[in-house]
């Protein structure tokens, strides 16, 4: 499975990591603060949607959510780097969807357990095609997210209100993980997030570059 650019360019895909509570009113939704550290999850590979997809949603959950995010894929391995040097390793730009049990989240996080089934099922990651970074030069740009359920608009924001910035996110997981081609961010989702049903169609945007449309089974 690749990503695809919107100028041709594949990149495998990699490992995905998530990024938990990085919009302040989305947090709040949840029941608390923005943490004092990154919470970060992984979705595996398998976990990936291309645009036009379709999001399978296990029989074991009966309550699934949406949370629309800008998703950060990586162009080069890196290893310990500044945020000065984030925008050198990011080989562009998507939308995508972190789909999630949340009955299934709600209950590991209240036994303390792993929320790796509630995030990482397989159909979990729809992405987007992939804006170049190189159409920014050396700047890591603003965007305007948002996600449409059935027609009917469920999220949006602009990335500015991230907590903590792709440049800091990418730096963060560069130390703890080590980051390699391939592998993407998501980067945290901002308030609004909802419950999605088999049948559901989504549309999510990074407003005036590209759009991701996946059906709900």
């Amino acid at each position: 499975m690749d990503f695809e650019f919107t100028d041709g360019t594949r990149i495998e895909v990699g490992t995905m990591y998530g990024v938990g509570k990085n919009y302040a009113k989305h947090a709040k939704e949840m029941g608390g603060g923005v943490p004092t550290d990154p919470i970060i999850f992984i979705k595996p590979p398998a976990a990936y949607v291309p645009d036009g997809g379709i999001v399978k949603i296990p029989e074991i959950s009966k309550m699934t959510h949406h949370e629309v995010e800008l998703v950060v894929i990586i162009g080069k391995d890196c290893e310990k780097i500044k945020k000065e040097q984030a925008h050198e390793f990011i080989a562009g730009y998507a939308v995508g969807v972190d789909v999630t049990l949340r009955d299934i989240q709600n209950k590991a996080k209240s036994e303390g357990n792993p929320w790796a089934i509630a995030k990482g099922f397989a159909t979990s990651a729809p992405i987007s095609k992939v804006i170049p970074a190189s159409q920014f030069g050396n700047m890591i740009p603003y965007f305007k997210i948002e996600l449409l359920v059935n027609g009917e608009a469920r999220q949006g924001a602009p990335t500015s209100e991230m907590e903590r910035s792709v440049a800091e996110l990418v730096s963060f997981l560069s130390v703890v993980f080590g980051l390699r081609r391939g592998d993407c961010i998501f980067t945290g989702t901002p308030e609004g997030v909802g419950e999605i049903k088999p049948g559901d169609k989504l549309h999510a945007e990074l407003k005036g570059y590209v759009t991701l449309d996946i059906k709900v089974e």
